[in-house]
């Protein structure tokens, strides 16, 4: 079982969701308010799961989600700040979500049904299946289809 798969998008759910609160600021990322206290192994070096938090993070930085300007030791990203393309895939609207609701105000249908929101409320309720299906539809290029250079002229 691929559960490093798993630990991945509980991370970049939450660490794009702690920039997405603080967008457009920039602020320091640490590993420790993503996934807790940790404790080094016998040489001092993070653990397996620190190293794939951090891991999780530059992974998310050199596909252009986020930028920062430099690492804290292993403990955190200094300085970052959501992309555009980071911030637009959190605020667009996730295919399904948009509540009939007719008493509420347009404004809070839209939060609700923001790929932010539906990710804070999976992780709310610690629901690693609908993680997983959210963190994918982030990555995808447009909410349900990959694009194809051939097709669109080009690939975002």
């Amino acid at each position: 079982m691929d559960l490093q798969i798993d630990d991945f998008y509980k991370d970049a759910a939450g660490g794009l969701l702690m920039l997405y609160q603080a967008f457009p600021r920039k602020v320091s990322l640490y590993v420790e308010d993503l996934i807790g206290r940790e404790e080094p192994d016998e040489f001092g070096l993070p653990s397996k799961r620190h190293q794939g938090c951090l891991g999780a993070l530059l992974w998310l930085a050199e596909e252009g989600y986020l930028r920062y300007e430099s690492t804290i030791h292993f403990q955190a990203l200094d300085q970052a700040v959501l992309t555009e393309k980071g911030f637009v895939r959190l605020s667009r609207a996730v295919p399904g979500q948009i509540a009939d609701d007719l008493s509420l105000p347009p404004s809070v249908l839209r939060i609700q049904a923001s790929l932010a929101h539906q990710l804070r409320e999976a992780l709310k309720r610690a629901n690693s299946e609908r993680i997983a299906q959210l963190a994918r539809l982030m990555f995808e290029s447009q909410s349900g289809a990959p694009q194809h250079p051939s097709l669109h002229g080009q690939a975002t």
